[in-house]
């Protein structure tokens, strides 16, 4: 990737970009203008977001990164921090699955879909919130949460109960960083057409979903991301707090 040191571009970090809701994320805001550094846990997964970006006019920063490895979220915002001398957005878009009958959850299944969903952007936004109030920056977090922490639905007991929690972190560090310039919000996608929704490749289970979404079609990672880079731009500036549902009209039914 080219180098660029102190750039004079927005700086965006965002996680979990290798594919879906976090690449188009990233795409979308360097389409608006901002440097990004894209992180998954293999490097190589987030590589070509990186080169997608670069072909768009920004400066772009592939890093592996475990959220759940709380050394290895101080390296990653040091080695964005390194390459272009601030942030100014941070996505938190990395999660894991977790859908099983609550009998069958196990304390193993609980810990790790926590650590990832909830806990992993938690002591991300505390990184990069550092940052921004040290230096004294204005900034803004958007976190990918889903319908699942608005609704209740069989077999998503566990993933469900993070994001629930994730929407309710929002709305608590909006409060409390607003006063530093930072604003937080976060979007609440239905099911959107990503390669991790293996479940709507079976006709009968894909029609099962589609008859609840009054819309009539999934969601795409592009608006998605498209959502994400209007609440982390100046357009959003005095939206705080603040959950945006993108799911065809689910949670209106």
């Amino acid at each position: 990737m080219a180098d660029r040191a102190m750039s004079e571009r927005p700086v965006a970090l965002i996680t979990g970009a290798s594919y879906g809701i976090g690449a188009a994320s990233a795409l979308a805001l360097a389409r608006a203008g901002y440097d990004v550094a894209v992180t998954a846990r293999a490097l190589s997964s987030v590589e070509a977001t990186a080169a997608k970006a670069e072909e768009l006019g920004a400066g772009a920063l592939p890093l592996a990164l475990d959220v759940t490895d709380q050394s290895g979220i101080e390296a990653v915002t040091a080695a964005v921090l390194d390459r272009f001398g601030h942030i100014d957005v941070l996505v938190n878009n990395a999660g894991g699955q977790l859908m099983k009958p609550a009998l069958d959850v196990t304390r193993e299944d609980w810990d790790r879909v926590v650590a990832v969903n909830l806990t992993g952007a938690f002591f991300m936004s505390q990184a990069v919130a550092r940052h921004l109030i040290e230096t004294g920056r204005p900034g803004a977090i958007v976190n990918v949460t889903s319908t699942s922490g608005l609704v209740g639905r069989s077999n998503s007991s566990g993933y469900g109960s993070t994001k629930a929690g994730l929407i309710q972190l929002t709305r608590m560090l909006a409060i409390e960083w607003a006063k530093n310039g930072i604003r937080v919000n976060g979007i609440a996608p239905a099911s959107t057409l990503t390669p991790t929704r293996k479940n709507l490749a079976n006709p009968e289970r894909r029609d099962q979903f589609l008859a609840k979404i009054p819309i009539g079609r999934f969601g795409t990672p592009e608006e998605m991301g498209a959502a994400v880079a209007y609440l982390a731009g100046p357009d959003a500036g005095f939206i705080t707090g603040q959950i945006l549902v993108l799911d065809g009209g689910l949670t209106a039914a």
